[in-house]
This record gives structure tokens, C-alpha cells and sequence, in this order.
């Protein structure tokens, strides 16, 4: 992870652990190898020579260890399936795959969201997960399932519920907006967030611990008084309205991942109710102007053309 960031920090972001003791661990391997790996400044992070030789054998070496482990354990006929938060898009895909396979025994964990990925799945913890993709997984295969619009949970006293829309400029100034409340609010959702309000120069409020659970957003909506980015699927909150976000429609795009090895029957129902859910509800459907987060090496915002464009 460090050789793909060349950043301590962005390494220990994605591999969700504490930049020092990543460091540690990379001191301990250096000493163990009697070589250095890495040539790191204050500005900078490079591999050296050692570190290009040893880069692409390890790789191959914990994708056989992952395999081997995967055929020894002889893994039983379940499913075990990230779906973020109970009563999002990924919950109402695994709802529907369970009605196309009842024979499959699938177990639902939430809020892990999209990462640490490849720890997870090559040790087993899961089988398939949704978030956003931000970059290819070696050894993943994924399947788009929803362009989801962006909303704002309001309290229900709050100016901005007489729209039956909010424009996104209309969250900036001393009301702004928080993002890190609900089971939505994963690394994927705060990443996503972050490219969009720079590029409106929103500055969220951001200063506190991630809010889960309908309660505890009711508390938080409460004492806090701000608006808060959800998705549209957001579960009811007490005392609050949902409304969507225009000008321009920020999308977040759902992307359901699993091992490119597994073969199991519930990864075919679970594509087929992705597949049942877009033809139905026209998940992947785009607005007139959309948002969807940067993709090209420039940084661009991405903004849609006409619906189903």
C-alpha cells in the first residue's frame, strides 16, 4: 500500500491503521531483510531498487498464501455479504437475492463499508462488499449497481424544508454541513464528500465522530442544528425532513465486490437482483446534471448529460 500511495500517510488512511505503526511495521521488515525498502524525506516517499525487486514477488506470494488458505479451509455454502447500513441500497439487494435464492443462507454485516477490502476478503471475514470503487482491486470483480442522488436530513424547523429541493450552494455560510452522521458514512461516502463540497467551497463541519443509527442522528440533528448528506435511502430520523440535493445532483455509485475465484450461487443472485432492481427502478439512470465524483488523471469533476446518458 505504501508503494502504490508513496505516502505514509494516505497508506495508513486506506489500511485503516496508525501512520507510526505502519511505519514501525516497514522498520521491522526493513530489519528483518537487512535491506532498505523505502527512501523516505519529509516531502517524499520512494522505493528503492530493493524495494522494485521485492514489490511484485510479494505480491504473488500473499495471493498464493490467500488461495491456499481459501481451498483449506473449505468454506461452507454461505454468503457473507457487507451491506453498510440496514435500509440502504445494498441491504435492498441482498432483501431481493434472498427472494431469488432461498436456499442460499446469506449472513448481512454493516458498517464495515468497502475497507480494508483486501484484508477482509482474503482472510474471509467477507465474501462480498458494496461502496464506492475508487481504484481496480487486484483480484475483484465488480458490478455497478446504483447512481444513488445525494440528500439533506434538515431538522424540521429548519429554513430550508420549505424547498421541496436544496441547491447545494444553499448549505454553504455559518449553516454548514456535517456528513459524518449515519450508517452510509463510510471512507468511500467521506472521500466522495470531500470532492464535492471543495468543489462547490463548502466548508463541512466535520470535528467529531462518526453518528450511527437513527437515534443517535436524532440526538445529533438535535444538539448540533446543521444539515446533514445523506443518501435517499436514509431510514427515517425523528424530528427531521429528508430533501434532495440539485444544482448539480451529486451521485454516489454503488459498486458491489467479491473474489473473482469465488464461485457460489449466491453471487449469481446477487447480481441478479442487481440486475432486477436497475431495470425496475432505473438505478443507473443519470439526471440532468449530475455529479459524479472526479475520475480522469486531471481531477475533473464528471458532470452528466440527459437522464439514462
Amino acid at each position: 500500500m505504501v508503494a502504490e500511495e508513496l505516502h505514509f500517510g494516505r497508506a495508513a488512511q486506506r489500511l485503516y491503521k496508525a501512520q507510526q505503526a505502519l511505519s514501525r511495521d516497514i522498520n521491522r521488515l526493513e530489519n528483518r531483510l537487512g535491506t532498505r525498502l523505502l527512501n523516505r524525506t519529509t516531502r517524499s516517499v520512494e522505493l528503492t531498487p530493493a524495494g522494485r525487486r521485492m514489490l511484485g514477488p510479494a505480491r504473488e506470494l500473499l495471493h498464493v498464501q490467500d488461495t491456499l488458505l481459501r481451498e483449506l479451509r473449505q468454506r461452507p455454502a454461505t454468503l457473507t455479504v457487507d451491506v453498510v447500513g440496514e435500509g440502504l441500497t445494498p441491504a435492498l439487494v441482498l432483501e431481493r437475492a434472498r427472494e431469488i435464492a432461498p436456499g442460499c443462507e446469506f449472513f448481512a454485516r454493516f458498517h464495515t463499508g468497502a475497507a480494508p477490502v483486501e484484508a477482509m476478503m482474503s482472510s474471509g471475514v467477507l465474501d462480498v462488499t458494496f461502496g464506492r470503487a475508487l481504484t481496480p482491486l487486484d483480484g475483484l470483480r465488480s458490478q455497478v449497481v446504483r447512481y444513488e442522488p445525494i440528500a439533506v436530513l434538515l431538522p424540521d424547523d429548519h429554513p430550508l424544508t420549505k424547498l421541496h429541493a436544496v441547491p447545494l450552494a444553499a448549505l454553504s455560510g455559518t449553516d454548514r454541513p456535517c456528513f459524518r452522521a449515519g450508517n452510509h458514512a463510510t471512507a468511500g461516502w467521506d472521500h466522495l464528500v470531500r470532492q464535492l463540497l471543495t468543489s462547490d467551497q463548502i466548508d463541512p463541519t466535520d470535528g467529531h465522530p462518526q453518528v450511527q443509527g437513527p437515534d443517535e442522528m436524532a440526538q445529533h440533528v438535535k444538539d448540533r442544528r446543521v444539515p446533514i448528506l445523506t443518501m435517499t435511502t436514509q431510514p427515517p430520523v425523528n424530528a427531521t425532513v429528508l430533501r434532495p440535493v440539485v444544482d448539480p445532483t451529486p451521485i454516489f455509485p454503488w459498486v458491489m465486490s467479491w473474489n473473482a475465484d469465488l464461485t457460489h450461487p449466491g453471487i449469481d443472485a446477487l447480481s441478479r437482483a442487481v440486475d432486477r432492481l436497475i431495470a425496475e427502478n432505473a438505478w443507473l439512470d443519470l439526471p440532468d446534471g449530475a455529479w459524479l465524483p472526479p475520475v480522469s488523471s486531471t481531477g475533473a469533476t464528471v458532470v452528466a448529460g440527459a437522464a439514462g446518458g
